[in-house]
């Protein structure tokens, strides 16, 4: 869950340029753009966990290419 008061602070810098129309608040364009952000975050996690995983069609998570990735960034 995103921080409201984050996101609210970062589109006002975004949209300091932009008129905002007089019938739609900030507090809306935030809990709207949050709602619109975690949706996309949460397909885009499935999408990651599928492909660290493997997909459903696989064996199972290849685990020596998952340990591959644990030491490449471990090292970062």
């Amino acid at each position: 869950m995103l921080d409201r008061e984050v996101v609210k602070e970062f589109l006002e810098e975004g949209l300091e340029d932009i008129e905002i129309p007089e019938n739609i608040s900030i507090q809306v364009l935030v809990e709207t753009f949050c709602k619109y952000t975690e949706n996309d975050y949460y397909e885009w996690l499935k999408d990651n966990f599928s492909s660290f995983f493997g997909d459903d069609d696989s064996d199972g998570p290849d685990w020596k290419w998952i340990k591959k990735q644990i030491q490449k960034y471990a090292k970062e």
